[in-house]
């Protein structure tokens, strides 16, 4: 079940079952289109 846990300092971060999925602060961006979905889906958490 996703939940969304409210930060501030413009942080973007998507963990599943505590594992990093994507980090916008490492990255410097915001995800593109599918890619969190795609990135899930190959770490086999999907």
């Amino acid at each position: 079940m996703p939940e969304l846990v409210r930060g501030d300092g413009g942080v973007f971060d998507v963990e599943v079952d505590g594992r990093p999925i994507f980090s916008k602060h490492e990255k410097d961006r915001f995800p593109e289109y599918q890619e969190v979905p795609l990135a899930i889906t190959m770490a086999g958490l999907g």
